[in-house]
């Protein structure tokens, strides 16, 4: 079965869906393929029909399924020092490496490959699959894909979200908030600084409040548990001799905590009116800083006695649960009444990077997993 899902990885890396591409060619193809074993797909399409997500599924139209989910779009290659081609899957050593292969394609290809033995088993409950696009820029077909999925089947008992955890069950994660922080000022001749508003400078003064708002925001959290945010991308002015009368910030909260992310907002907003704003509009009655939301997924809780969690735990044979920093579109589930857990082919150490691989080893594990959690559907009773 290893074959098969290395050819499944083959075509699947092929297909080029960093998040900015369509999507639609890999669609197909995975539509197809379900249709040659009998099994019908549905779409759910993106406003302009550039790109889609796809779910289908096995078994009964009986409550208590299990949802496989994972999302086919890739992060970008250009800038990453790649010694093969990114976009053709090249075995070394008993890895395989390309764009996708453990974030998270290796997953899809697995669950691909069992699914001619899903389709052959007399399952109780239903398998099924539900792949999106966007994840990496936010989880922005997520929403949409779980609405139409739970509005077309009976309730699954729970989701399995396979991103690349090492195939350790892990029943936490943050949520992610990012926002895009604009602010205005006049521009000027930089030989008469006080004649403009430095936007730059009015940046500079709101990153370092919202590093300030940050640190308190995390008072008394555990350090694993901490709110932590991250400014990653400025820009602003327009030449050296200018005074620049514009600059924007894009960054991002990460928290167990889904109110962390509106409370920093909320306190920069209000810092920027009562502290930074009068001078500047002293000057120019035109300066203004406006922060908007961009995308946000919510965290992933601990839930005792999670039957996702405690399924995942007895079919990997793993004894704990763990948390991870990064998140995923299990939130989402969860926060939509579905029990979720992630577990997933593959280390998060190699997702993003140039030369990202998959282990052999991590697909095996994979598929004994899925092939496993086949067997319990065939005995599990529905609801």
């Amino acid at each position: 079965m290893l074959t098969a899902a290395t050819d499944h990885l083959a075509r699947l890396v092929a297909f080029d869906t960093t998040s900015r591409n369509s999507n639609t060619d890999l669609i197909d193809h995975v539509a197809e393929y379900l249709a040659r074993h009998g099994i019908a797909s549905f779409r759910v399409e993106s406003d302009d029909g550039r790109k889609a997500s796809l779910f289908a599924t096995i078994g009964p139209a009986v409550p208590g399924g299990i949802v496989l989910s994972g999302h086919t779009d890739v992060v970008p290659v250009e800038d990453q020092a790649w010694s093969s081609d990114p976009f053709t899957l090249v075995a070394r050593e008993g890895r395989l490496f390309g764009r996708g292969t453990c974030d998270m394609k290796g997953f899809i290809a697995c669950v691909l490959a069992v699914v001619p033995e899903f389709s052959r088993l007399p399952l109780a409950v239903p398998l099924h699959l539900a792949f999106s696009y966007d994840e990496e820029v936010g989880c922005l077909a997520a929403p949409a894909l779980i609405e139409a999925l739970l509005a077309a089947v009976p309730k699954p008992a729970f989701a399995v979200i396979g991103e690349p955890t090492e195939m350790r069950v892990v029943q936490a994660h943050r949520g992610i908030a990012s926002f895009e922080t604009i602010i205005t000022g006049r521009a000027g001749h930089s030989s008469k600084p006080e004649a403009g508003v430095n936007a730059i400078f009015a940046a500079a003064a709101c990153i370092g409040a919202l590093a300030g708002l940050a640190r308190d925001d995390g008072q008394g959290q555990a350090p694993a548990e901490r709110t932590t945010v991250n400014v990653g991308r400025i820009d602003g002015g327009t030449a050296v001799n200018i005074i620049a009368g514009h600059c924007r910030f894009l960054w991002e909260c990460r928290s167990y905590d889904e109110g962390s992310a509106e409370r920093l907002r909320g306190g920069l907003d209000d810092w920027a009116r009562r502290e930074l704003l009068p001078p500047l509009r002293a000057v120019a009655p035109e300066a203004a800083v406006e922060t908007v939301r961009k995308v946000a997924a919510p965290p992933l809780l601990v839930v005792p006695s999670s039957p996702a969690v405690e399924l995942a735990l007895a079919l990997s044979g793993q004894n704990a649960a763990e948390s991870i920093a990064y998140a995923s579109e299990a939130g989402l589930f969860q926060k939509a009444g579905v029990p979720s857990v992630v577990i997933g082919p593959g280390s998060v150490a190699q997702a993003h990077q140039p030369d990202e691989f998959v282990a052999e080893t991590q697909l095996r594990q994979c598929l004994d997993f899925l092939r496993r959690l086949g067997q319990w559907a065939t005995r599990r009773a529905p609801g």
